[in-house]
């Protein structure tokens, strides 16, 4: 009759409507009660707020006094925006958060800070020397409807510039680092010291080193020998500060709108420009991803704060404490040790040592709260179900940040197929486009004297006849495999004058650096076959409507 008392009480599980709103619930859920109850908020991180996670794209730049931060802003924008300075002297003092907005204007950083649709309110923590050198320059422009750009105060050499700021510089750079989606190091071809500050700097945002991205800029102004040597000396800098095996990824060009000093590489500079550009394009649509990635990375280090906490107040005693806390801090390295060994964690997981001993000082060890497993337990759970529900929704993602574009300013260059100044316009598979002539007929007459020396049989080669003078190019089978398709425009197997020209020409273009196109595009077509190849095409296409 009673029997019902003792059953488990029937558990439904969470639908989300998108990855976005499954973030904020299981943060809010099973996050945040084990972040309050340890006090990980006051050793690491602020608490998250729903802001944080509707935010659209962050970029940070951070970098030495004129390396071009403020001018990059511009040229990607290509506008002005309020608040800006630029000049050879160190000019930009704050940092400006420049955001889209219908009406443009400037919100200076207390204000700013008590914003509830923004994700600054817990910069307020780093007081007024900051509040005032903090602002919000809002601009009409469509690059922002895709993403916020955060200029930073260009970094000095020496030891009085860090005193004279006033506030925690490298404490506010960590917890945009944290909340970024990309971190661009800039660096001038003419600077490329690193400063103690730049050091301390990229020192603190370290750890996020996959959002990390560099830019040298200015590489215009030394030529190709130098370039070389400046980039291998840039690698040489940054492989000591970043600590780490793999090599940094390093865009080279020079980002602004005047004539390049040397343009010996400006096919490098077009190549790496479109490189960077097709990155921050993808950030809208991977920002649910990267807000997915930085959960799990603030859940491992709220784990594992727990543990130490825990642990540092199961051995405090009753008496004696004061010594006793001196003692634990000194020897945190024993306590490290101690849990890695009894939960299996890998050393690379706890937090930083130094900075944990600091931490530490502060605090009365016995108004630690007593450890609770339970909240390890509902974290443990969040990592390994409720993150993997949220993983099998990526691909689906409707949250409102993975329906933004990144589109205007510099970026309409990126896709600008109705100039001849658009990127690769002209240029392998494309050159040709929009000629009366058909491109193929540059080359035909030394074209058609090879078909000639191959024997063909009533006005064709055989692919055997072809295979040969095709492998003289030294390209791979699979190379020349895909150029025998597409030049044998009507399939049947051989190739005819036009089309073995056409075949020639793509092996002129691959050797040239060109990229073979999946499809062969219009303008390659031969011009006595543009009637079949329509017919074709228009056939391929009403099977696959049939299809479908």
């Amino acid at each position: 009759m009673f029997s019902w008392l003792g059953k488990e009480p029937e558990l439904h599980p969470e639908v989300y409507g998108n990855v976005v709103d499954g973030l904020k619930s299981i943060y809010k859920s099973k996050l945040v009660p084990l972040e309050q109850h340890y006090l990980f908020n006051e050793f690491h991180s602020p608490p998250l707020s729903d802001a944080d996670f509707d935010a659209q794209p962050l970029i940070l730049l951070v970098g030495q006094y004129s390396t071009g931060k403020t001018t990059f802003i511009r040229y990607l924008l290509e506008r002005d925006f309020p608040g800006m300075r630029i000049g050879p002297e160190p000019t930009t003092d704050k940092f400006i958060a420049v955001m889209y907005g219908d009406k443009e204007g400037v919100i200076p950083g207390n204000a700013l800070v008590v914003d509830p649709k923004k994700q600054f309110r817990p910069l307020s923590a780093f007081g007024n020397a900051f509040l005032n050198r903090f602002q919000c320059s809002l601009v009409k422009s469509p690059v922002l409807k895709g993403m916020t750009i955060i200029d930073t105060p260009g970094i000095l050499a020496g030891e009085k510039q860090r005193i004279d700021r006033g506030y925690d510089f490298t404490g506010v750079l960590e917890w945009f680092a944290e909340r970024v989606d990309r971190i661009i190091l800039l660096f001038d071809a003419h600077k490329l010291d690193i400063s103690d500050e730049f050091r301390r700097s990229i020192e603190a945002i370290r750890s996020h080193d996959d959002k990390i991205r560099i830019i040298l800029n200015k590489a215009d102004m030394v030529d190709q020998q130098q370039l070389m040597r400046v980039y291998g000396a840039l690698m040489w800098s940054l492989g000591k500060v970043l600590q780490t095996p793999e090599v940094v990824r390093v865009f080279t060009g020079s980002f602004w709108n005047e004539p390049l000093r040397c343009d010996t590489n400006r096919k490098l500079f077009e190549d790496e420009t479109q490189d960077l550009f097709s990155d921050f394009q993808s950030l809208p649509k991977n920002s649910a991803l990267r807000k997915l990635n930085d959960l799990i990375k603030r859940a491992r280090l709220a784990k594992m704060h727990a543990l130490i906490i825990a642990e540092l107040k199961k051995e405090m005693p009753m008496f004696g404490k004061e010594s006793k806390k001196k003692d634990l801090i000194r020897n945190l390295q024993v306590v490290y040790e101690r849990i890695r060994q009894e939960q299996q964690i890998s050393a690379s997981d706890f937090p930083d040592i130094g900075r944990m001993q600091d931490m530490l000082v502060k605090y009365d060890f016995s108004k630690f709260h007593s450890h609770k497993p339970k909240l390890l337990e509902d974290v443990d759970l969040m990592l390994s179900e409720d993150i993997s529900k949220l993983m099998a929704m990526i691909p689906h993602d409707s949250s409102p940040p993975s329906f933004l574009e990144v589109r205007g300013g510099a970026f309409e260059t990126v896709e600008d197929k109705m100039t001849p100044f658009g990127y690769k316009c002209g240029e392998g598979c494309n050159a040709g486009f929009g000629e009366p002539e058909w491109i193929v007929n540059k080359e035909r007459a030394s074209y058609d004297a090879l078909f000639d020396n191959l024997q063909p049989c009533e006005g064709r080669l055989s692919g055997a006849a072809v295979k040969g003078e095709f492998m003289k190019s030294k390209l791979p089978n699979p190379v020349l495999a895909k150029i025998w398709k597409l030049a044998d425009v009507d399939m049947d197997g051989q190739l005819d004058k036009d089309e073995f020209a056409l075949g020639m020409h793509l092996i002129n273009v691959k050797l040239n650096g060109g990229e073979i196109p999946l499809q062969l595009p219009e303008h390659l077509i031969p011009p006595k076959k543009k009637d079949k190849w329509a017919k074709q095409e228009k056939y391929k296409n009403n099977d696959t409507d049939r299809d479908s």
